[in-house]
């Protein structure tokens, strides 16, 4: 395995509202390398506070950020940037996938860092894919014409 970033000793915040923040409680956990035991990090351990902040933050943006202006090529293009990116740092990426769970950094690169670039170049073609659906109704012997626009509605939380 290379040699471990020096960024995975320090002491890790929360990204919250584009800040690097503490705990609202104060909290920490520490990190350790499951295949040793060794202590790796202390990061911070979130609660609900912090998720209610987390995604008062996200709503923020989703309403006035530039995701939701984007053209759909444009979420596109950005997807595939994330993947160049992922690729790029494939080697820090799978010491750190490596160090979090004990599997071998080799299987972590061609496995989970490699999917992962694949993920996010199969989603940045879904963007100018996703469109709306033309539905001809009758209905009480007249005819109607619905249809169905699909476009960013909110916020996900994912863990």
């Amino acid at each position: 395995m290379s040699k471990t970033p020096a960024f995975i000793s320090e002491n890790h915040q929360m990204l919250i509202d584009g800040e690097w923040v503490a705990a609202a409680s104060g909290k920490r956990f520490d990190v350790y390398n499951p295949s040793n035991g060794e202590k790796l990090a202390t990061a911070a351990e979130g609660d609900k506070q912090d998720v209610d902040a987390a995604v008062k933050a996200a709503r923020r943006a989703f309403e006035s950020g530039q995701w939701r202006k984007m053209t759909p090529s444009e979420r596109g293009q950005l997807l595939w940037r994330i993947a160049e990116l992922i690729e790029k740092h494939s080697d820090e990426l799978a010491t750190i996938e490596s160090l979090d769970n004990g599997k071998p950094q080799k299987v972590a690169k061609v496995a989970d860092v490699a999917l992962s670039a694949d993920m996010f170049r199969y989603m940045a073609g879904w963007p100018t894919k996703i469109t709306g659906s033309t539905i001809p109704l009758s209905v009480g012997g007249a005819d109607y014409h619905s249809y169905t626009l699909r476009e960013p509605v909110g916020v996900v939380g994912q863990i």
